[in-house]
């Protein structure tokens, strides 16, 4: 028996089918008949008999579009490629510290290197200054503690340390023209003022801040003494015109909570120093930062100095 050969579409369509069943159909397709069809042109290879080992299915023939085909392929390796590379990319950042990224590392902004920040233990079974059941608003930590130490590469300025840490009311007040002297004496002697400690420094650029935490009776003492300031107009020592600068620190908004930040900077002409000073009202405790420096010196570190005082405090 012998077999007319077939066009390439209807063994394309067989090649299909067999592909889509099982071998042991497979086996059972050998000795299925053909479909007659024209014949093929002389150089087309004849059919083999029957019994002879199956033939390997042949590939449909390219459609058209091949190189459409082609491009979407080696598209789509090139997204999946991609992505692969993306995701290291991504664990990389991740596992990296901000600093070790080369353009994202934090560039100086003029802060200075504080040591760690830590608020003084609290006498066994006393409240927190702002505790509901601390009406009068008490710090009862100790005060010197309560101080912002110095930044590195600070030199301290031994007149602030005072006699074992506390600070005199004399020394206090020369932060203030002579003037208000005897007026601000008068309003902490009578405005129950317990005690005073200080801290000053002055940096290498030749930046000089100092401290003063003046403790009261209560936080109503405290608001008490910040009133007598303002209608003495008491400005600090060097200041003759000062405007008080919401750019540094806007008020309430941006102080603890609790607490109060009133920040001012002295106004042109500034003479041989520039004055910036704040004061920041956390119960019965009243702090005064000042800062003075050539003119040209950021305002960052004035800041960063009333901030971390601020929070000491709250």
């Amino acid at each position: 028996m012998t077999y007319q050969p077939i066009d390439e579409a209807a063994q394309a369509a067989q090649a299909a089918r067999a592909a889509q069943v099982s071998p042991d159909a497979t086996m059972q397709l050998r000795a299925v008949e053909q479909p007659l069809s024209p014949p093929l042109s002389p150089d087309a290879p004849p059919l083999p008999p029957v019994g002879s080992p199956p033939v390997p299915p042949v590939a449909p023939p390219a459609p058209k579009d091949r190189r459409a085909l082609r491009s979407f392929l080696r598209w789509t390796a090139a997204v999946v490629v991609f992505a692969a590379v993306g995701a290291g990319v991504a664990y990389g950042v991740t596992e990296q510290k901000r600093g070790d990224l080369p353009g994202l590392a934090t560039k100086a902004d003029g802060r200075w290197e504080y040591p760690r920040i830590v608020r003084p233990p609290l006498p066994e079974g006393a409240p927190d200054a702002f505790a509901k059941d601390n009406l009068r608003e008490e710090h009862f930590a100790d005060l010197r503690a309560l101080v912002l130490p110095a930044p590195k590469g600070a030199v301290a300025d031994k007149e602030l340390a005072g006699k074992d840490g506390w600070l005199s009311t004399d020394t206090y007040l020369k932060a203030y023209p002579k003037e208000p002297r005897r007026d601000l004496a008068e309003a902490l002697k009578d405005g129950g003022l317990r005690n005073a400690a200080a801290r000053g420094w002055t940096m290498p650029d030749g930046t000089r801040t100092s401290i003063y935490l003046l403790h009261f009776t209560t936080g109503a003492f405290t608001r008490e003494y910040w009133d007598e300031l303002n209608s003495n107009l008491a400005l600090p020592a060097g200041v003759e015109k000062m405007d008080e600068q919401y750019s540094l620190f806007k008020g309430a908004s941006e102080a603890v909570d609790f607490t109060t930040v009133h920040s001012y900077a002295e106004q042109k002409p500034y003479g041989k120093e520039r004055v910036r000073y704040a004061y920041v009202m956390a119960g019965d405790v009243l702090a005064l930062v000042v800062q003075q420096d050539d003119g040209h010196g950021s305002t960052v570190p004035f800041r960063q100095t009333v901030a971390l005082q601020n929070q000491l405090l709250g």
